[in-house]
């Protein structure tokens, strides 16, 4: 399969651009990329991108996308009691199928958003794993693994085991899309014992860890008085930043944290609407990035924020840390791009994914500026995030195969999933409502 864009715009990872460009898809790799289209060549199809603007796909990592099934459910609280109150309890009520159309719904809202992987914790993990094979995605899926009984022996926890059999059935597989991530929780939610058995386990078997960390400054000061210890410290001693680590959130973290997480090359994951719905905080990404560490941006689940649109993510980002440090300046367009492209990939090990180049994978998102909020444009990299609005993503290929163009999905019948969705959410509450 042979794909030309042609007359395009380019906005590369760095948040560079260039117009009038040809890109040239072959099969799952990007073939060509110039100033000149390629002569005598032969095409499945010729796309006329005038009026678009091209773009490595974005990159979502952190993310519950089964929790869509709890979208608007609980508001306006805290997250200690959304979680303890609303969330736990609820999520005692999902179902295989459950979980599986909630999967599928996100999925689909990420592909309209030019999203091309996720990176995933929650439980039921085969049944997103199967969303993710039906919809032709990228996700990194990770068995959330919690444990507060004392006296667990860990190899025999059921999380623990269940995470097993996901590497051992799906890593690395369907070309690559597929990656499995060993999943801790959070500190609060773990004993010692069991997460230094787990981060012990991904190091044998060369898997990555995804974890929330220091999320609010109560869980961080309540790490102190009960271990003496920041979370970034604890998770530290028990082995889980010896293998590539994504942490979620970093709101609370302190100078010595992040001195300990550029040591340990820890990727950090920043979820800015989700923070700020739930009160928890803003994280200092400008500290993080000046300490050298990779950050890329996440929704968190649409349950806290409540879609999952990361180049809205972006924008907060940006925004935020401008008010907070009352610098226009400190940063800008280009950097955040790189964030929601580059960083993303890099994050989830994906060497050949995230980037504009010859030989990388043909994951691409294209969008329309020929609109009137993105008219005029000086701009690729600021439009992205300041003008357009993710309605106007026009089309979200993955390993070169189109995924979604103009409000079509190739792969999801979406009416279907709405519909079992909302009876999913009708049932769910009359549940709810009982106990």
């Amino acid at each position: 399969m042979k794909t030309l864009f042609s007359d395009v715009t380019l906005l590369f990872e760095d948040g560079s651009s260039a117009e009038n460009q040809y890109l040239v898809c072959k099969d799952k790799y990007i073939d060509y990329i110039g100033d000149k289209r390629p002569e005598n060549v032969e095409y499945d199809r010729i796309i006329d991108c005038r009026g678009k603007m091209l773009m490595p796909g974005m990159y979502n990592t952190h993310a519950h996308v089964a929790m869509n099934a709890f979208r608007g459910f609980a508001e306006d609280l805290p997250l200690q009691n959304w979680l303890f109150d609303k969330i736990f309890p609820a999520e005692d009520l999902l179902t295989q199928d459950r979980v599986y159309n909630a999967s599928m719904l996100a999925i689909a809202e990420q592909l309209k958003h030019g999203i091309v992987s996720f990176s995933d914790m929650y439980f039921f993990s085969g049944d997103t794993i199967k969303a993710v094979i039906e919809s032709g995605i990228k996700a990194n899926i990770s068995r959330g693994i919690s444990c507060f009984e004392p006296h667990m022996t860990p190899e025999k926890d059921y999380r623990f085991c269940e995470s097993k059999e996901l590497c051992k059935k799906y890593h690395g597989s369907h070309d690559g899309r597929i990656k499995i991530d060993m999943g801790l929780h959070a500190e609060y939610t773990l004993i010692p014992e069991v997460c230094e058995y787990v981060s012990d386990y991904a190091k044998t078997e060369g898997l990555g860890i995804q974890l929330h960390l220091s999320e609010t400054f109560s869980e961080h000061e309540e790490c102190i008085k009960k271990y003496g210890k920041t979370p970034t410290r604890f998770f530290s001693d028990l082995g889980a930043f010896d293998v590539p680590a994504t942490a979620a959130h970093c709101v609370a973290v302190d100078d010595d944290d992040i001195a300990l997480l550029s040591q340990k090359h820890v990727n950090i994951s920043h979820n800015p609407t989700s923070n700020l719905k739930l009160g928890s905080g803003i994280a200092d990404i400008v500290k993080l990035d000046r300490a050298g560490l990779n950050i890329s941006l996440g929704t968190d689940g649409a349950a806290s924020n409540n879609t999952l649109d990361i180049r809205k993510e972006g924008m907060l980002a940006s925004l935020l840390q401008k008010g907070i440090y009352k610098d226009p300046a400190i940063m800008p367009a280009e950097k955040i791009v790189s964030m929601i492209t580059r960083n993303g990939a890099s994050a989830q090990g994906r060497a050949d994914c995230g980037r504009l180049s010859v030989g990388a994978k043909a994951d691409l998102c294209l969008i329309d500026i020929d609109t009137e909020n993105s008219t005029p444009m000086f701009s690729p990299a600021s439009a992205l995030l300041y003008t357009v609005d993710s309605s106007d993503v026009a089309m979200t290929v993955v390993d070169g195969n189109i995924l979604y163009e103009n409000g079509s999905f190739t792969t999801i019948d979406i009416e279907k999933i709405k519909a079992a969705a909302n009876e999913d959410a009708e049932k769910l509450m009359t549940q709810i409502k009982q106990n």
